[in-house]
């Protein structure tokens, strides 16, 4: 085997208190496509620092191979001192590097090369940085959040470029399809250590709940081993004559392991404050239009919300999501058209720049300088036990929030948002900078929430798993509005993300929020036999493939399951995805059959 590119082994850190590296390690070989995972402040950046060198551990072995170019990502590029986009990106280019290639990804990354930096939007400074590190085709290239603020193209651009490259990839996200497409290995930095699976991070969860379990398991195993050791010093024949040193050493050993023990890290307690019930009618807009001379936003847009719908907003970069949200709250008067927002509206809004003032405690922000307590629920809680149910410990209440990693700044966004009343959420980016544990009950919240949600999102999976119909730009400012999710609107829109010229399609009734529309046939209004069998048989094959999903879960959850058969959960868990997207297909095929009757019969 060849030697690796880069080898961390036995790394430690400390900033005082609990290790934040305890003897963790992280090796790339070339051609490794690897997704480094863990909790918010596990110290998955600062890991990645030491590897680039920027960074000194305090223990622990570093061997980068010589003649090896190492390029990083940093999660906020420093751009000064450059005159224009192209000579920063020059600047990442070493003597041999083909100096064409920084144009080429500039142009794809749709980058103007003249602008001057101080003028760049996160968005695309964000994409000038990514130019800077992937043109010289680094023999390791090392990427802290690289989709953080990108668009959906870009995204699906970047994974193109990553798994065609030949670089060893070390990668930070917290977008799950995209760390599904690139990665080939996983490393979880957990409690200070890391463990690696030669896997990619679609197969990460299931293990990492695996492993979970034994570590638990094996804990409970050796608290009764203790009271059983514990049991034989004080009343054993043995020893009541003669103390056994040995065993009583071994006993003390077990105990200090014991007591040691780092349990898993908590999930946050996400639960959004009740308000009064709004009307059914949530926002009605008519004909809205907005334009930015010379240039036309939104063109013509209609649409009903109403009480518990979940719409996302989608597209490209500055194509106008967030002034279509502040048009549709109120927040931005139309320049043509009427928006009416319904009764009892009580809105809380997370904002995409989410400003912060840095030196401002915990505390301070949460209760708004207003002693002690949060209301929540209408019920007073002590700020610092608000606080933990966001992985908040107490000592944090008086820290000042410039020394919150970028996760935990998004964790403490939420939760003063989360205390006020609301019915109606309107979330621009809440995805950005969490992980993934927070990002799963962020979106168990969004699913279950009693109100209206409105939200911006570039993360497929999120908004494929919480919306329940998509607003995507086409040409010349028009919007339309498609049911379901992402994939759902790729595909009734024909095509892959907003690359290519989309498939016409008109808005749709806004009282089929949830539902897609009829296919043309309706038209004719009769349903065909072939229709009217489907319509028949599809409910029993909805529930046979239920039961078998039901079956192939039961199989899958069992722990021991991947341990005794790793290539039979592999396939067990493959059939599931397959029985999952047939249940979704027929799921449907009945209700656009089911809603085609309905329109023929009246």
């Amino acid at each position: 085997m060849a030697p690796p590119l880069l080898n961390l082994d036995g790394i430690k850190l400390t900033f005082g208190g609990t290790p934040l590296l305890d003897g963790a390690s992280l090796s790339a070989q070339a051609g490794d496509r690897i997704a480094l995972v863990g909790r918010n402040g596990s110290g998955k950046s600062t890991l990645l620092k030491i590897a680039a060198g920027l960074v000194e551990a305090q223990d622990g072995e570093i061997f980068r191979q010589p003649s090896a170019t190492i390029r990083y990502l940093r999660q906020s590029p420093d751009m000064e001192g450059f005159a224009t986009v192209l000579a920063y990106v020059e600047a990442g280019l070493g003597p041999s590097d083909d100096p064409h290639r920084a144009t080429y990804l500039i142009e794809s990354l749709g980058l103007d090369g003249t602008a001057a930096p101080e003028n760049l939007s996160g968005g695309e400074a964000r994409r000038a940085a990514l130019a800077r590190v992937l043109a010289p085709q680094p023999d390791i290239l090392l990427l802290d959040e690289p989709t953080n603020h990108l668009d959906l193209a870009t995204i699906e651009w970047l994974e193109g470029e990553l798994v065609r490259s030949t670089s060893a990839i070390v990668v930070i996200s917290h977008d799950r399809r995209f760390l599904e497409r690139v990665s080939k290995a996983t490393v979880w930095l957990d409690r200070g250590q890391t463990r690696r699976l030669d896997k990619g991070f679609a197969h990460f969860e299931a293990w990492r709940d695996q492993v979970l379990e034994e570590e638990e398991r094996d804990q409970h195993k050796l608290g009764r081993q203790i009271v059983r050791e514990e049991h034989w010093l004080r009343y054993g024949v043995t020893a009541r004559r003669k103390r056994n040193m040995r065993r009583l050493g071994e006993l003390h050993s077990m105990r200090q392991q014991f007591r040691s023990h780092r349990g898993a890290e908590g999930k946050a307690t996400l639960q959004a404050s009740d308000a009064n019930e709004s009307g059914k009618l949530v926002i009605e807009a008519k004909g809205i239009a907005k334009s930015f001379s010379p240039r036309q936003i939104v063109r013509d847009f209609s649409t009903r919300i109403q009480r518990g719908d979940r719409i996302g907003l989608v597209g490209p970069n500055g194509a106008g999501k967030t002034t279509l949200l502040k048009m549709l709250t109120g927040e931005l008067a139309p320049d043509a058209g009427s928006v009416r927002l319904g009764v009892n509206l009580e809105i809380a809004t997370l904002d995409q720049k989410r400003d912060l003032d840095l030196d401002e405690t915990l505390a301070h922000y949460l209760t708004d300088g207003r002693g002690d307590s949060v209301v929540v629920n209408g019920e007073q809680r002590h700020v610092v036990s608000y606080m933990k149910d966001f992985l908040f410990k107490p000592e944090q209440a008086r820290t000042p929030i410039r020394e919150l990693s970028g996760g935990e700044r998004a964790r403490l966004v939420l939760a003063r948002l989360l205390a006020r009343p609301a019915n109606l959420l309107v979330l621009d980016e809440p995805t950005n900078d969490l992980d993934m544990e927070t990002l799963d009950l962020l979106q168990e919240l969004v699913s279950g929430f009693p109100g209206t949600v409105i939200l911006v999102s570039h993360d497929r999976d999120f908004l494929d798993r919480t919306v329940t119909s998509t607003v995507a730009p086409e040409e010349d400012g028009r919007w339309v509005e498609y049911a379901g999710g992402y994939a759902d609107m790729l595909t009734q829109r024909g095509t892959k993300a907003f690359t290519q010229k989309p498939a016409k399609s008109e808005p749709r009734d806004k009282t089929t929020a949830s539902s897609p529309k009829p296919s043309g046939n309706a038209a004719s209004k009769k349903l065909s036999f072939k229709q009217k069998f489907a319509l028949e048989k599809l409910p029993g094959a909805m529930e046979a493939t239920s039961a078998k999903m039901a079956t192939l879960e039961t199989k899958i959850a069992d722990p021991q399951f991947y341990v005794r058969d790793p290539d039979g959960f592999a396939k067990t868990a493959a059939t599931l995805d397959a029985l999952r997207a047939d249940l979704t297909r027929m799921e449907e095929e009945w209700l656009e059959l089911e809603m085609l009757r309905e329109e023929v019969e009246g």
